[in-house]
């Protein structure tokens, strides 16, 4: 009631007022009363036209956008105006911070490793990440308020939200079948559905990669046992003769070796995950490792190969001599394996414009199908199982390769063709090599060197 009586009583003093002005002029004209009445009437009117007007500003601005201020004033429609301005900025603040939480809670999702897509009652997209849309193939700007499986046909992932049990995730192949993709479905308010994606591709490249790691372990080591073994019960079993024997014992030393070498080349390969990346103070002769990769290479050959050895003379390479030298050995007797008798193994330090360098093994063997090359530096990887086992390696010996010269901050290049040889380039950065004077003599290189170790 607070608002009526200022209101009622601004009505009766204009209705006085108007009746007093009246009055007034009715003694001018000798009839009061009369006057009296249209001026106390005349005073009401005005009263009501100036609270009516004053109001219709108000409503006025209420239907506009309201980004002015309201119409001020005293008495209730200044009062109403305040009081409404007032409420309408504390809702226009609200509902800022809960925009502007709304902004950051979506670039928290939008910043998320993992896809999120949120699906409406009826299995619309109601919103998702750039990681879902990678996922699943979407464009947002196109496919919002669209089925999610009218877009995404994986007979997997349908069946999964058909079923509607979320229990476990579902596995399926991504869009062009490039990638796998594990999602999680989680229902929440009315027919909501949460749709979580990850790519585990890798993943699933790697436990792929440990199991047939683990796998060709078993079947390298038992496949030698299983030699060994059968001498064994044959040496005590069977009455041999001296020849006999001999090439009993022959075999098993050839196994036991084949052993010693699998084990060797696991140890190094562990050794050099496990290990701190190599510093840059310790200098290589590259000339020194070519020595030594030829002097393991000359009597594998037992002269069935011609060699070339060029360049490297005011080279070093900052690491380890013996990682070094165990890379370009790897190379070389690789080279000198598969290589056919009477072909050539070529062996080359070039420096590069922009101070980095390489040593390149090329070599004119049976070369390597094109479809085999991005595998070639995986553990146990053969092109040619059998053909590989009967040149005497591992398996491991390219791995090694591989991991060495990143470890020394370089990467590997290996180029090949059937028919027509094979050259594998270790690519050093400039930050790793240097020019130095030319070396006196072999000796020299290999004492600053200190390369001793044969290749493995």
């Amino acid at each position: 009631m607070d608002w009526l009586l200022p209101r009622l009583a601004a009505a009766a003093a204009a209705t006085l007022v108007g009746a007093a002005l009246g009055a007034l002029a009715g003694w001018a004209f000798d009839s009061t009363w009369p006057w009296t009445v249209i001026g106390a009437a005349l005073g009401a009117t005005v009263s009501a036209f100036v609270d009516r007007l004053r109001g219709y500003r108000l409503m006025n601005w209420l239907r506009g956008a309201q980004e002015d201020a309201a119409p001020r004033g005293s008495g209730f429609w200044g009062e109403v105006g305040y009081r409404a301005e007032r409420a309408l900025r504390l809702r226009e603040r609200q509902v800022e911070d809960e925009r502007s939480q709304l902004r950051q809670f979506l670039a928290a999702i939008e910043a998320s490793p993992n896809g999120v897509l949120l699906l409406g009652a009826v299995g619309q997209i109601v919103w998702c990440n750039s990681v879902a849309a990678d996922h699943f193939g979407l464009q947002p700007g196109r496919d919002l308020q669209q089925r999610v499986t009218n877009l995404v046909r994986a007979p997997a992932f349908v069946s999964y939200l058909q079923a509607e049990a979320f229990d476990e995730p579902v596995t399926f192949n991504g869009p062009g079948g490039q990638s796998t993709l594990s999602v999680l479905v989680r229902p929440y308010g009315a027919g909501m559905k949460l749709v979580l994606s990850q790519d585990i591709t890798e993943r699933e490249r790697t436990d792929a990669m440990r199991r047939d790691f683990v796998a060709n372990v078993s079947h390298e080591i038992r496949t030698p046992l299983t030699v060994l073994a059968g001498f064994v019960e044959t040496l005590a079993a069977l009455p041999l003769t001296e020849v006999e024997r001999n090439r009993v014992l022959a075999v098993m030393e050839q196994q036991t070796g084949r052993m010693q070498a699998l084990v060797s080349d696991l140890l190094l390969l562990a050794q050099l995950e496990g290990s701190p990346r190599p510093g840059a103070d310790r200098w290589v002769p590259v000339r020194a490792l070519m020595q030594q990769a030829q002097a393991a290479a000359v009597p594998l050959s037992a002269g069935r190969h011609q060699f070339s050895f060029d360049g490297g003379d005011d080279a070093e390479i900052a690491g380890i001599v013996s990682e070094l030298h165990s890379a370009l050995g790897n190379l070389v007797t690789n080279a000198v394996r598969y290589t056919p008798d009477g072909g050539r193994v070529d062996v080359r330090w070039h420096w590069h414009a922009d101070g980095s360098g390489e040593l390149e093994v090329e070599d004119g063997g049976v070369g390597i199908a094109r479809e085999h090359l991005p595998r070639l530096t995986e553990r146990f990887y053969r092109v040619d199982g059998s053909r590989s086992r009967d040149t005497g390696g591992t398996g491991l010996g390219l791995a090694i390769v591989k991991h060495v010269v990143q470890r020394h901050g370089g990467e590997i290049d290996i180029q090949s063709e059937l028919g027509k040889g094979s050259r594998f380039r270790l690519l050093f950065p400039a930050a790793r090599v240097r020019r130095v004077a030319a070396l006196a003599g072999d000796g020299a290189a290999l004492r600053s060197a200190g390369v001793g170790a044969t290749v493995d």
